[in-house]
């Protein structure tokens, strides 16, 4: 005889319907067959009434333009703080200014669905960056402005304000510096890594409804993998663990050598913040981090800079106002 009906009539009766009704579809879950055709299903947790598998703007929303020539739409995230770290560095070596509009991303704001951000990123993401040829004048505002260039994409932004102001190749090497290539190869690197540890390892031990095994490990030793990769680099040695010499590629005390870069500042926000134990609740202590001592005196090198701490707090609704 088939008892199953009776045996979920009393746990429903027993534990409640609600309960059950999760508990059968956490089991459906672990059960899943890919369809031969994906279907859209809303999902659960923090991001699950924002995300669609469609494109386009949601509702209607025009950005706001302030005085300065560059115009940055954004959020206090590791990729928006890769964007205003450079930024408040070049303030400080260049006395570059602009204007930071915070873009809200949760599903209480939604602007980066709205029309006039998706005119500056048809990728709705920040940050995203508009570029005007001066700063604003009264001539602007009776309509004789010309178009901004737009920018988006955070390793974009960067190439292209080093291109506009580091005028001393100190945040990106000029053409012809030996360090140039090495600095882009770095920031590249975080480009194609960071998404493993944000939307991979971060979505999955931090935001997602349901804890899955596999899905947390896999991304867990692919994170692992690459503070190694961090590690061994900037500890100086190139193949450590076949020779103890420093090759001509070696890091230390900054990804590029002596030298602080572009390529600093926009890993620190992701991997340097992860050891320091400031993203993604007690991540830290999860992957061990305190294994990778050169990673975290990096971390502690550029946390201390002051266009750092500065770029760390803008676009945010809470920190120190104290610099």
């Amino acid at each position: 005889l088939n008892h199953a009906p009776l045996v979920l009539t009393a746990a429903v009766a027993f534990l409640g319907g609600a309960v059950v009704a999760r508990a059968i579809a956490l089991s459906a879950l672990f059960r899943y067959r890919p369809s031969k055709v994906w279907k859209f299903v809303p999902q659960g947790g923090k991001w699950g009434s924002v995300n669609r598998p469609s494109a386009g703007s949601r509702s209607r929303g025009e950005l706001p333009r302030g005085g300065h020539a560059v115009q940055l739409y954004s959020l206090g995230t590791p990729n928006g703080m890769k964007v205003t770290c450079l930024m408040e560095e070049m303030n400080l070596r260049y006395g570059l200014e602009y204007d930071a509009w915070r873009v809200g991303i949760g599903s209480d704001d939604l602007d980066q669905f709205k029309s006039g951000f998706v005119e500056a990123n048809p990728n709705s993401k920040i940050p995203a960056l508009l570029h005007y040829s001066d700063d604003r004048t009264d001539d602007d505002d009776a309509g004789g402005e010309s178009p901004p260039t737009r920018v988006f994409e955070s390793a974009a932004i960067v190439m292209h304000l080093c291109e506009e102001y580091d005028v001393d190749g100190a945040f990106l090497p000029k053409v012809g510096d030996p360090r140039r290539a090495e600095c882009l190869s770095w920031l590249f690197w975080t480009q194609g890594s960071a998404p493993f540890l944000g939307g991979g390892f971060g979505h999955f031990y931090h935001y997602a409804p349901v804890k899955i095994k596999y899905a947390v490990d896999r991304y867990a030793m692919e994170v692992k993998r690459q503070l190694d990769v961090l590690e061994r680099h900037l500890a100086g040695a190139v193949h450590q663990d076949l020779c103890e010499r420093r090759g001509p590629y070696a890091g230390g005390p900054y990804l590029c050598g002596d030298e602080m870069t572009a390529a600093d500042l926009c890993c620190y926000p992701w991997y340097g913040r992860l050891v320091e134990g400031k993203i993604y609740g007690d991540a830290s202590e999860f992957l061990s981090t305190l294994e990778y001592s050169n990673v975290i005196a990096w971390a502690r090198r550029m946390g201390e800079r002051k266009g750092v701490r500065r770029g760390c707090m803008v676009n945010r609704s809470s920190g120190d106002s104290g610099l």
